[in-house]
């Protein structure tokens, strides 16, 4: 068997296995340029080195292109789009203020932890509407009375 046909199928088993291992689609496109570097050596024997190696990253890049373009793009847009922005997905629900909003600025209790927050002057226990939110600060308003 010659060297570079079996290099070539190792590196490309490499890459694919290293996807395997770290997810990412990533290794898998290199690994398919490795492929067809493979498959090049195979058809066309004493190809050069340094064409092999020009061939697979001009291959690489040609495949990287693709899968950007048109495996990337279309991926399925999140059903829990705020899954890891705890502020968005803290926009529009109530809650009792526990301290005063004093000079622009209060805090509120959800679940186990508390939230500093911004907003109009209001005194301690008023429902506020949680409306945005920036890092560890949300911005309230004072919530619609619901009568009971």
């Amino acid at each position: 068997m010659r060297w570079d046909v079996f290099a070539w199928a190792a590196f490309a088993l490499l890459l694919f296995a290293a996807e395997a291992m770290a997810p990412g689609a990533f290794m898998l496109w290199l690994g398919f340029a490795a492929a067809a570097v493979l498959l090049g050596v195979l058809l066309v024997p004493d190809i050069p080195l340094l064409v092999q190696a020009a061939a697979f990253v001009a291959l690489s890049f040609v495949s990287i292109q693709v899968y950007r373009r048109w495996f990337r793009s279309s991926e399925r847009p999140s059903d829990q789009p705020a899954l890891n922005r705890r502020t968005a997905a803290l926009v529009g629900r109530v809650v009792p203020l526990e301290r005063a909003i004093v000079d622009g600025r209060g805090r509120v209790q959800i679940a186990d932890a508390y939230w500093e927050v911004t907003g109009p002057e209001l005194p301690a226990g008023t429902h506020v509407r949680i409306t945005g939110g920036d890092a560890m600060t949300l911005q309230v308003e004072p919530a619609p009375h619901t009568g009971a």
